[in-house]
């Protein structure tokens, strides 16, 4: 008899946690209840097994970007698990479309056996025809009921917003919610003492930075620690103690809560998934006298008229250690600095008046240190040849890819070339007035076709000397860093100064 290794998935949304709490729905959907209901199922329908839970507490079904979802479909890759067990189709996916790939496409190639208890499916026992049409109707059915409830729940928010209600899940620092209405604020007097002693501060002269420093060194506790202490949030620290920064202290500097007002929808995305942008003022919802003020609107004003005048350079993140260099002495992410000479610093070091936080680490020494780093621990793993082979794929993609616009290139310019001589026959049997013939049509195809056949060649020359490579990908077919390498091989790297950096690698 065939063991079977199963891996049993458990699931429940924030919105399923509300529906219960609210008394909106049975408790069948929560953790507990679909563990018992998945072991009774295997202890009454199979005799050799071995179970591993995989849960997901609090994740819409939406998408698979889940954390325990990702650890499932990595030990299935792996050959660990057989088959794979859940109380209904929505709690492993709400996405009819995903879901259908894995039923019908991706589980069976894995030879993984699929059971969904409370729908009836077992993949053991189907092999299309009306069951496969139940489920497929089953899964539309999930998806259109998730995409309807994203839609009013949207619209719900909207409106209360329009109706000047505050509908964050969280109360910001210096308030809390009104235990009798949870749309309005209430003040609490010792987070409202920190706020008004930075906005005191401020009028004082004192910067961000100053004040962030001072609070640090006279231990006042951060917004985070003070929602810790009421049993809001539980959270670790890095470096061993939470710090405010100067840019906390800025965000409630310009806060016009702290003055009654609620600001909404100052942000909007060019699409779904997109990224947010910020609107125009104009267009920003504001809902004034929503509450008591903390700081009166004088005072705001005034530090308003204070702060803003000199802007800081901005700093983009594009070179490929940014997220990954680490303040050794803080642990806080060091901050790229663009220039003649790029570097990295830490720019907490004026906040917690750590004298050992990084002051410069310069960038082209580091990534040189990353780069003989890395190619050292390749080349020892025999990773090399695995990114040679890599390579060449991408590559051989790379000259498909040009090949076939090569392709239309050459489609476009003979058609182009037949409608000139088109043009001529029509003129030259008086079937035209005139003979018109746009030449600029046809030499722009022919410099595109020359640029295409210049990058072609070099790209396929690339492609050749890595097929001979029998030696695998050498140290110097390696030598740029780049930020996919770092995010697949690099966990952190901890800089104490230029000299002194400890990489931790991924899986080590």
């Amino acid at each position: 008899m065939k063991k079977y290794l199963i891996a049993i998935y458990l699931r429940l949304s924030k919105e399923d946690m509300k529906d219960e709490a609210a008394g909106r729905k049975e408790e069948s959907n929560s953790i507990a209840m679909q563990r018992i209901l998945l072991k009774r199922y295997i202890e009454e329908n199979f005799a050799d097994y071995e179970v591993i839970e995989f849960c997901d507490d609090g994740y819409t079904g939406t998408n698979f970007d889940r954390p325990g979802m990702q650890e499932m479909l990595e030990r299935i890759r792996n050959g660990e698990i057989n088959c794979v067990i859940v109380k209904d189709f929505s709690r492993f996916a709400r996405d009819y479309i995903e879901l259908g790939a894995y039923l019908e496409q991706i589980f069976p190639f894995l030879g993984i056996r699929f059971i969904s208890v409370n729908d009836g499916y077992d993949s053991a026992g189907i092999q299309g025809g009306i069951a496969d049409m139940d489920v497929n109707f089953k899964n539309l059915l999930y998806d259109l009921y998730s995409r309807d409830l994203s839609g009013k729940v949207r619209s719900s928010l909207a409106i209360r917003k329009e109706k000047g209600q505050y509908v964050s899940a969280n109360s910001p620092f210096g308030y809390e919610k009104d235990p009798e209405d949870r749309h309005a604020l209430l003040i609490a007097e010792d987070e409202a003492e920190v706020v008004r002693k930075i906005f005191s501060l401020t009028l004082e002269g004192r910067t961000s930075v100053e004040i962030a420093r001072l609070f640090n060194e006279t231990g006042v506790k951060t917004p985070v620690e003070f929602k810790i202490e009421k049993g809001k949030t539980s959270r670790i620290p890095k470096g061993g103690r939470f710090l405010w920064s100067g840019s906390t202290i800025c965000q409630i500097l310009r806060n016009e809560i702290y003055i009654g007002n609620i600001v909404q929808k100052k942000y909007e995305k060019d699409f779904v998934g997109g990224k947010n942008h910020i609107k125009p003022r104009e267009e920003w919802l504001v809902t004034y006298g929503h509450h008591e003020p903390v700081i009166n609107k004088e005072v705001f004003d005034k530090v308003q008229e204070g702060r803003g005048k000199k802007r800081p350079p901005q700093y983009h993140g594009t070179h490929p250690l940014v997220g990954k260099l680490v303040c050794g002495c803080c642990k806080k992410n060091l901050q790229y600095r663009r220039g003649l000479n790029p570097y990295f610093t830490c720019s907490h070091r004026y906040s917690n008046n750590r004298k050992d936080c990084v002051r410069m680490v310069n960038a082209m020494f580091a990534e040189q240190y990353v780069l003989l780093m890395m190619q050292d621990k390749l080349e020892a793993e025999g990773e090399l040849e695995k990114l040679r082979m890599e390579a060449a794929e991408r590559l051989g993609q790379e000259i498909r890819k040009l090949k076939e616009k090569k392709r239309r290139l050459s489609a476009m310019a003979e058609k182009a070339e037949q409608q000139k001589f088109e043009a001529y026959q029509n003129y030259a049997s008086g079937k035209a007035g005139s003979f018109q013939s746009d030449g600029s049509v046809v030499q722009s195809i022919e410099e595109e076709m020359a640029d295409l056949e210049g990058r072609l060649g070099k790209v396929e020359t690339e492609y050749s000397v890595m097929e001979r490579s029998v030696e695998g990908y050498s140290r110097e077919q390696f030598a740029e860093l780049s930020k996919e390498m770092v995010g697949r091989y690099i966990e952190k790297i901890e800089a104490y100064d230029e000299q002194h950096m400890e990489i931790r690698w991924k899986n080590d």
